[in-house]
């Protein structure tokens, strides 16, 4: 299986607080993942700090 993380930072990444936001984001949905059974098919939505989407994660099967 494979845990595929993608983020889009916007034109400016976040303008220049790229270190902060995705820190945030990591800290979160990596707490957030023990609500999950983390097998093939299971994903969601990633919010930045102003509630944003701007990316997804999701569990796939290898390749």
């Amino acid at each position: 299986m494979k845990f595929v993380l993608e983020v889009d930072m916007g034109d400016t990444a976040w303008e220049g607080n790229a270190a902060r936001e995705l820190g945030r984001i990591l800290r979160y949905w990596g707490g957030n993942l023990q609500h999950y059974e983390l097998k093939p098919g299971d994903g969601a939505a990633v919010s930045d700090s102003d509630y944003r989407e701007v990316g997804s994660w999701s569990i796939t099967a290898s390749a």
